[in-house]
């Protein structure tokens, strides 16, 4: 950052200070990813057990709902997630978390629903006809061909999260977001900048990688 003073000196000439120091990026990018992480823990896991559970004979009446459900955590944007978490969990990481995995539940559901009904029947037949149970089915034949629709649902939810995961900084959850939230506070624009560029390289880095992943799987599962 203090090699490229002059270019933000431009983009905030009458700012005292242009590099943003009140704590270090590689510190702030750990807090980041650490939210993001544990987020992404409880979404795809309660995601995809949601989407096998409504995909059973015994819980397809249930379809309807888990859909509706997920869908109201992105119909509430998280600011207003984040105004009703923090009367009840105080500030902090917590009411981000809540509100990172109520927004990012919808993806990884849906992809499960669609990935899981794709599995072509006749395929589920065969390995019936072969003496495999209802379990060995969903983990030895329908997850692993579902992958590659259920890794493109995480991978959209855990990108949109690691943006939405700024929001934290103004309930008291340092993170990325810091800088930004320093820079509108203090007009700026450099600590703006800083920050969402640090965020827009991690969200291109991951999504990268959850690309060449999804590459992988589908090669396999072809």
């Amino acid at each position: 950052m203090p090699a490229t003073e002059a270019v933000f000196r431009w983009l905030a000439p009458d700012a005292r200070q242009v590099i943003y120091q009140r704590a270090d990026f590689i510190t702030l990018l750990g807090r980041h990813l650490f939210v993001v992480g544990v987020a992404a823990l409880f979404t795809v896991s309660v995601g995809l057990l949601a989407g096998v559970a409504v995909t059973r004979q015994w819980g397809r009446d249930f379809l309807p709902l888990a859909t509706q459900v997920a869908s109201m955590g992105q119909t509430f944007p998280p600011v207003a997630v984040l105004a009703l978490a923090v009367p009840a969990l105080g500030f902090g990481t917590l009411p981000i978390i809540v509100a990172l995995v109520l927004y990012g539940l919808l993806p990884i559901v849906r992809n499960t629903i669609a990935g899981l009904k794709d599995v072509d029947l006749a395929t589920i037949s065969s390995a019936r006809g072969m003496g495999m149970t209802d379990g060995q089915i969903l983990r030895q034949v329908e997850l692993p061909l579902a992958a590659p629709v259920i890794l493109a649902g995480v991978r959209t939810s855990i990108t949109i999260n690691i943006a939405t995961a700024a929001l934290g900084s103004t309930v008291g959850a340092s993170n990325l977001g810091d800088p930004i939230i320093a820079g509108i506070i203090n007009t700026n624009m450099a600590y703006v900048v800083q920050g969402a560029l640090v965020i827009a390289l991690l969200a291109l880095s991951v999504d990268s990688f959850f690309e060449v992943l999804q590459r992988r799987l589908r090669s396999h599962t072809a």
